[in-house]
């Protein structure tokens, strides 16, 4: 029994060390002129979650920002301005790197630079657990191991994504190289060509001049 409590917490240690990355909390200092912008790559069909919220400075009187998100093809997912809090709620339909872009708004008063704190949760990290364990009447043990459930296939879905990839970098680098191999031997076919009418020329030549 000792055995398996001490596995049931090893699994659930290192799955909270792999899902740290699903879930961000980003201090961004946005200057007064300019975008600042954070991005991620996420897989197809994951739920992302982010919510963010203007920090009010002494120097700064009713500071504004405007938020954009768009995604790898430049959809718009979320476009708001002269705001100060906001919620972004959206599932990714393909995948890429997902960008997030902040910029002070032109209706804001002062001229020092805005804080904003961002709250980015994807995947398992954004699954409203609460909401699960009232839906399907479910607590203490059986909810970690519903959650640890989650998060198996989680990994297991990240795993796919990066074979493929990786499958498709291979490809890649394997069309580059066959097209550099062709482009060497082309290359090596026209020196030696150039080279043979070279020669021809020059003996034609010093045939004409009679010098050899």
């Amino acid at each position: 029994m000792g055995k398996r409590v001490m596995l049931t917490l090893l699994v659930f240690f290192c799955t909270n060390l792999i899902l740290v990355p699903s879930a961000l909390a980003i201090w961004l200092t946005l200057p007064t002129a300019g975008t600042k912008c954070v991005s991620e790559e996420i897989q197809h069909n994951v739920v992302v979650l982010a919510d963010y919220v203007v920090i009010p400075s002494d120097h700064t009187l009713n500071p504004t920002i405007a938020v954009k998100v768009t995604s790898p093809y430049g959809n718009n997912l979320h476009l708001k301005g002269n705001t100060t809090h906001g919620n972004i709620a959206f599932t990714t339909q393909e995948a890429g790197n997902y960008l997030a872009c902040f910029w002070v708004d032109s209706h804001s008063e002062g001229g020092d630079e805005v804080n904003v704190n961002l709250d980015w949760k994807i995947g398992i990290a954004a699954k409203d657990w609460d909401s699960v364990a009232r839906k399907d009447k479910i607590e203490g043990v059986e909810l970690e191991l519903r959650k640890l459930e989650g998060a198996v296939e989680a990994i297991h879905e990240n795993l796919l994504y990066l074979k493929g990839r990786e499958a498709e970098m291979r490809t890649v680098s394997e069309k580059t190289n066959a097209r550099v191999a062709w482009y060497s031997i082309m290359s090596l076919g026209m020196c030696i060509v150039v080279s043979g009418m070279q020669l021809w020329y020059l003996k034609r030549f010093f045939q004409k001049k009679k010098l050899i």
